[in-house]
């Protein structure tokens, strides 16, 4: 699946999302090595702690299928700057597929790529603990 493809994936991910707090919709498309796509969006909740993002849900639905190494995902934000993974996503990104792209996506149809790793070059990882 090409970058606009797997975009417009997580962009109708967004529209599942619940955000009642924040009113900011978040979509995600995970795609693995054989194509398979796991697509998740934002939960909140009032204990704002419990809150879960979008690239952790789609990442836990893979895990819980059995999942476990990522070529890329997309990150969709109903916003004007790209929606790039906050740090606790980044994390849990990195304990599958240090390497993988990340995609991410605006509501004006731009996007920026880059790899994990430069989004996170010192991730508390098993790569970068040997």
């Amino acid at each position: 699946m090409n970058e606009m493809e797997l975009i417009a994936v997580a962009r109708l991910a967004a529209e599942n999302a619940y955000v009642p707090y924040s009113n900011f919709p978040v979509g995600a498309a995970l795609e693995c090595p054989d194509g398979k796509v796991f697509t998740g969006c934002n939960v909140e909740n009032a204990a704002y702690g419990s809150t879960i993002c979008a690239e952790r849900t789609a990442m836990c639905k893979a895990v819980s299928e059995g999942y476990r190494k990522f070529k890329k995902i997309a990150i969709w934000g109903n916003c004007d700057d790209y929606c790039f993974p906050c740090g606790a996503c980044r994390q849990f990104m990195s304990e599958f597929s240090y390497d993988m792209q990340v995609i991410s996506a605006n509501s004006k149809g731009e996007y920026h790529s880059r790899s994990l790793k430069e989004l996170m070059p010192f991730a508390f990882n098993t790569e970068n603990l040997k």
